[in-house]
């Protein structure tokens, strides 16, 4: 687990504040990021899914999750804080589950994916609350009124996309089991591939696309 877990923070160190720099800065330097995850995403869901009845629903899927990814980011310049809330949650959700699951253990919380538990779920979404309330507390003066930082709207929406997020993860997961592979990739130290890593946000965004126009 020591010698797991290092990869992965050491793979987080160094590739997320460049993400997150592309999309703070947006246009092309954000539009070049999600083409070239595109491009692996589906080269990964390909070697996947080769030959299953399901490919092609995967390929269509993939598309338009990315390029509702694209549409969120480039709806205006100030959606760039909506969009790292999302991403914040989503990635809280993943260190939550991964860190409570192996310290805690406890019941399986599906066969489809025999690492969850039920702690690591609740790890997920009680991280995931407490970072993105902390995100909320930084940047109220530009997405919300100071007093209204923990209503019981953002709460919902913050379980809602952490639970998104999960569910991502465990039907990738039951793709994976039916391809009997492990991860979907070696491109990140620690973490596998692409897919393995965003596997739950190509659910989540799309799910905070819907409600945004919904509220919008």
């Amino acid at each position: 687990m020591k010698n797991e877990l290092f990869k992965r923070i050491l793979s987080s160190i160094i590739l997320l504040p460049i993400v997150i720099f592309f999309i703070i800065k947006g246009s092309f330097l954000f539009n070049s990021l999600i083409l070239i995850c595109s491009i692996i995403t589906l080269y990964e869901w390909q070697l996947m899914s080769k030959g299953k009845n399901y490919n092609i629903f995967g390929f269509i899927y993939i598309i338009a999750s990315f390029y509702i990814i694209y549409l969120l980011r480039n709806y205006s310049d100030d959606k760039y804080l909506f969009f790292l809330l999302i991403l914040i949650i989503c990635i809280s959700t993943d260190i939550g589950g991964y860190v409570f699951g192996k310290v805690f253990k406890g019941p399986k919380l599906t066969k489809i994916s025999p690492n969850k538990t039920y702690a690591g779920m609740i790890g997920a979404f009680l991280l995931s609350i407490f970072t993105a309330t902390f995100f909320l507390i930084y940047y109220d003066y530009y997405l919300i009124d100071r007093f209204e930082i923990l209503n019981i709207y953002n709460f919902i929406f913050i379980i809602f996309i952490s639970f998104v997020s999960q569910f991502g993860d465990i039907l990738i997961s039951f793709f994976k089991r039916r391809s009997k592979i492990k991860n979907s990739g070696k491109i990140i130290p620690g973490h596998g591939g692409l897919l393995d890593r965003i596997d739950g946000m190509i659910f989540a965004f799309p799910a905070s696309y819907l409600i945004f126009k919904i509220i919008n």
